[in-house]
């Protein structure tokens, strides 16, 4: 009788899914799959974003052979491989299961999503509003997480995902809450990135914020201040962010 193979896979906690959530969100680069009409997987390099729920969305033109393979099957795998020094397959990765949905421009999502891929991908304001280009969603259906040797695990989309509720309430105030943060709270914007993030010190700027953390950027550079705790509000959003502050600047000290 033939030996049952070793399921690798292995438990879920809060300390992976918060290092699964960090991929997704800390993304600027993935290698989408799609399926050609030759039945063959067909890889390409896209620029990513996500939108305020954790949905993973890209900016692609009609002429890409992958547009047209989105266009005959939405089912699609995207990669995400942030890499670092020494043996590139001991550094963490994700690859997602995702179904493409075009998103249209001019619906709140599509408003919305347009603000928030250029605030992570300004350069794509060359050419984000040309006729031939469009934003899809790519909804998650599906993901594996590798950490590095021997770590395996299998997120569900709730695992990579904000909570819906949560993500509704920050939808409607996150423009104005990261225009008040750049405007009045500079400052703080810095020692996040300097004290508690141990970035280089510069005019750092908020470009973005969900339930779970705050997107930051300098120039090319983008960093992600992850929340103790999920905010589901204006209110829970300002204790949050003045603790931070708080602890930054007893850092600064």
């Amino acid at each position: 009788m033939a030996k049952a193979a070793k399921d690798v896979i292995q438990p879920m906690d809060e300390a992976v899914r918060l290092e699964a959530k960090a991929l997704l969100r800390e993304a600027r680069s993935a290698a989408l799959a799609t399926l050609g009409s030759d039945g063959h997987p067909c890889a390409s390099l896209v620029g990513i974003a996500t939108d305020i729920d954790g949905t993973p969305v890209i900016l692609i033109s009609g002429l890409a052979a992958h547009t047209g393979n989105l266009a005959a099957d939405p089912r699609a795998s995207l990669l995400i491989s942030p890499g670092g020094k020494g043996d590139p397959l001991a550094h963490a990765r994700i690859t997602l299961k995702v179904r493409a949905r075009k998103v249209e421009r001019e619906s709140e999502e599509g408003a919305r999503v347009r603000r928030r891929y250029l605030a992570r991908q300004p350069k794509a304001a060359l050419y984000a509003d040309f006729p031939d280009f469009s934003f899809f969603a790519l909804d998650i259906e599906g993901a594996s997480l590798n950490g590095g040797f021997a770590r395996a695990f299998a997120p569900t989309p709730a695992d990579l995902m904000s909570d819906p509720a949560h993500a509704v309430a920050l939808a409607e105030i996150e423009a104005g809450a990261v225009a008040h943060m750049n405007e009045d709270h500079a400052e703080a914007i810095g020692l996040y990135a300097s004290r508690l993030l141990g970035a280089k010190a510069g005019d750092w700027r908020a470009i973005g914020l969900d339930p779970d953390g705050l997107d930051m950027a300098l120039g090319s550079a983008v960093l992600r201040l992850p929340f103790p705790a999920p905010v589901d509000g204006p209110g829970s959003l300002r204790r949050v962010l003045a603790e931070l502050a708080a602890k930054a600047r007893a850092q600064a000290v």
